[in-house]
């Protein structure tokens, strides 16, 4: 018969491996430090937090992107009625946008947007000529900067201006656009614009379309979503992102994209000032503590890091950092023989350490 410790070692394993999993799961909702409001990245990864504290609710307001379907044979799945998000107010997305960790030229940018399309709402309602307004962009900038987020807070955007009749998100990279024969590329292509109608395109790594020989079949994409963007001008905004240099070899590799695309927002690196800061506000929002050991450590690693921000993933990297650091921190609980609740939430210096590859007298890599 097992020992009645081994029991407990166990069910308290158990707790602890449940509980990991449920922190690192709610890291993609809001790592970009949003307070009020969750920004999923991947919808599968997302679940509701089991207890208030945590801070990280998703809002019926705030769905996470639509995956566009990639138009295969395999299983017709029935489609259902698409809700229509509700309306925001203009200052609460603005105080939304404020909150924000970094992101400082972005922001910038965005309240310039919003702030057109505010009076040219105004104007259009008071009957006055409006001139052609193109609210197409272009991101660029490295991974982990936020791109996704604030294409999807456009959309919320536009839509409570009346600009989008619903709101929404739809995230496609080439292989939801492209297909491997002729004639299935436009035909894949059109159904995800028209998926998207009345919200936001986000195509990422864009320049992968154009990227390949003049007979590849993302030209093809490209035209098809030239059109759409031409028909349907009123109710359909498309963003497309990607790295800087490549972007802009993207937007001069077609006339039709150059012509429509007229706004450009920059997504610079965070500093390891902003790293740190979105690690803080992620242990404060899941109910961990850091000791002040832990503290010194995870600020010397940011900030070497931050040298090579790009190649390290910038807030993907931190969520992948606290992934790591979580994961560390259930294995140095599992060997205790007693567990109180203030160790299931401090992150001590060793789990920094071994979380980040580093021995007690390593200086952080970058």
């Amino acid at each position: 018969m097992p020992d009645k410790r081994d029991e407990i070692i166990s069910m308290q394993l158990d707790l602890i491996r449940q509980m990991t999993e449920n922190n690192i799961k709610r890291l993609s909702s809001d790592i970009w430090g949003a307070s009020k409001t969750a920004h999923s990245a991947d919808p599968k990864k997302t679940i509701q937090p089991e207890t208030p504290a945590a801070g990280n609710a998703q809002p019926a307001n705030n769905p996470p992107p639509a995956k566009a379907s990639d138009g295969g044979a395999g299983g017709n799945v029935p489609e259902k009625e698409e809700e229509i998000l509700p309306k925001e107010s203009l200052e609460d997305l603005k105080k939304e946008l404020a909150e924000y960790i970094g992101l400082d030229s972005v922001k910038k940018e965005v309240t310039n947007l919003i702030n057109m399309a505010a009076v040219y709402k105004m104007r259009r309602d008071h009957g006055l000529p409006t001139a052609d307004m193109s609210l197409h962009m272009v991101f660029s900038g490295n991974p982990g900067t936020g791109k996704t987020m604030i294409a999807r807070f456009m959309a919320r955007v536009y839509h409570s201006l009346d600009l989008l009749s619903k709101g929404h998100l739809v995230e496609v990279d080439r292989s939801g656009l492209v297909a491997g024969y002729i004639g299935q590329t436009a035909i894949k292509t059109a159904k995800v614009t028209e998926e998207a109608m009345g919200g936001v395109l986000f195509i990422d790594e864009a320049y992968t379309l154009t990227s390949k020989s003049e007979n590849d079949f993302g030209y093809e994409a490209v035209d098809t979503i030239l059109k759409a963007m031409e028909d349907n001008r009123d109710d359909l905004v498309v963003i497309v992102a990607g790295y800087t240099e490549l972007m802009e070899e993207f937007v001069d590799s077609n006339p039709g994209l150059r012509s429509r695309f007229n706004k450009y927002i920059l997504f610079d690196d965070y500093t390891a000032e902003e790293m740190t800061g979105i690690f803080n506000l992620q242990c404060k929002k899941s109910c961990y503590t850091l000791t002040d050991e832990a503290k010194a450590v995870l600020t010397e690693y940011f900030a070497a890091v931050s040298e090579a921000a790009g190649e390290f993933g910038n807030a993907r990297g931190v969520r992948n950092t606290f992934e790591k650091i979580l994961t560390e921190q259930a294995n140095r609980i599992a060997a205790m023989e007693e567990i109180t609740k203030e160790d299931l939430m401090c992150i001590t210096e060793s789990d920094v350490r071994l979380a980040a590859g580093l021995t007690n007298t390593e200086a952080p890599e970058t």
